[in-house]
């Protein structure tokens, strides 16, 4: 395909903020019926009835969570959503509605902002959330992107991290680590190009790594598969931060230790064979390796029958007394100390 060299640039300041506004959300519907009123007024207006809501909201910054470079901005968009419907997942909640603020320089035209609304609106009509309101302004430099998602849940159906017990089983959808080795791919690519541009990435070889990166999805499944089982989580945390930080989140919430065993860990074979090509051991990527947006939870071990061998899950370790620490058990049976080694947004490198 053949690169358009003079793309067509539209500045925003010429449409001012409130047209721009109506351009961007004008692909906007109403799916969900809590949603009385969207956007067009000054607050939206949502009825939930006998439900409870949930909250929660994110916010992307340009050079810290993401690299243009190798992030196209529709991917963008709909990554954006996904991370914050992830949360209401990780509630064992049905994401309902999101609000999404932008603030951009002039370095990004208006048809940058179209490639990011497409990517947003996509996400929107693939989760069923409606659009109902959000901000935009100006950035001294970069892009930034900040998203808020509701959703509902009956009050007893709603998972939080408190609730492990000491005897509960460890479990997580999905595979582990393969977005973080998706992101080492990208950047080893990117530095390939700034030595010589006219360079092609071969990345045939990478394509599910690459995916797990650039587009996850929510695993807004789970809620409907353990309803299906019978089965309610003691406690459940979604995987963004890496295995390690997140098992660390539910043991100090809920009071426990827990074992996590090694040869345990869900991992793809794309996954182990570019660890391998990097040199990096797979198991530490695998529990400190960020951005799966699986799920993680907890369930008692009476459920162990209706969960075993079912293929969306694996049983990953166990809870323990909390005097007894947070361990790894490695595949020669020793116990070492897991560390939370994931990402950290605010730590100094």
């Amino acid at each position: 395909m053949i690169e358009d060299k003079t793309p067509q640039r539209t500045s925003i300041a010429q449409l001012g903020e409130f047209g721009l506004i109506d351009h961007l959300t004008k692909n906007f519907g109403i799916n969900q019926p809590s949603t009385l009123k969207g956007i067009g007024d000054d607050a939206a207006v949502l009825d939930f009835k006998d439900k409870k809501v949930v909250i929660s909201t994110d916010l992307l910054i340009e050079g810290v969570h993401f690299d243009l470079a190798y992030m196209p901005l529709k991917h963008l968009g709909y990554k954006a959503v996904v991370v914050n419907i992830s949360d209401i997942c990780a509630m064992n909640a049905k994401a309902t509605q999101i609000t999404v603020s932008v603030a951009v320089s002039n370095r990004f035209p208006l048809e940058a902002l179209d490639e990011l609304f497409a990517g947003i609106t996509h996400a929107a009509n693939e989760y069923k959330v409606d659009v109902i309101g959000g901000d935009t302004t100006s950035s001294q430099k970069g892009l930034i992107i900040s998203i808020t998602a509701i959703g509902e849940a009956d009050e007893e159906e709603i998972v939080y991290r408190n609730g492990a017990k000491q005897t509960d089983l460890l479990v997580v959808t999905g595979d582990l680590g393969a977005a973080y080795m998706g992101l080492q791919v990208l950047e080893r690519e990117k530095q390939v190009f700034q030595v010589n541009p006219n360079s092609q990435p071969d990345l045939d070889a990478y394509t599910y790594l690459i995916e797990r990166q650039l587009k996850p999805e929510a695993r807004k499944d789970v809620r409907t598969l353990l309803h299906a089982l019978q089965i309610k989580p003691t406690s459940m945390i979604d995987i963004s931060d890496g295995l390690s930080s997140e098992i660390m989140h539910l043991c100090k919430q809920s009071k426990v230790g827990c074992n996590l065993y090694e040869d345990k860990l869900p991992i793809d074979p794309q996954f182990i064979n570019v660890c391998e090509e990097f040199n990096i051991d797979s198991t530490t990527v695998a529990i400190n390796g960020g951005e799966d947006y699986e799920l993680l939870f907890t369930i008692a071990m009476e459920d162990f029958e209706k969960i075993k061998g079912n293929p969306n899950f694996t049983i990953i370790g166990h809870m323990t007394q909390e005097s007894e620490g947070i361990h790894l058990v490695t595949r020669a049976n020793t116990r070492i100390a897991l560390k939370a080694r994931g990402w950290d947004a605010i730590r100094e490198e």
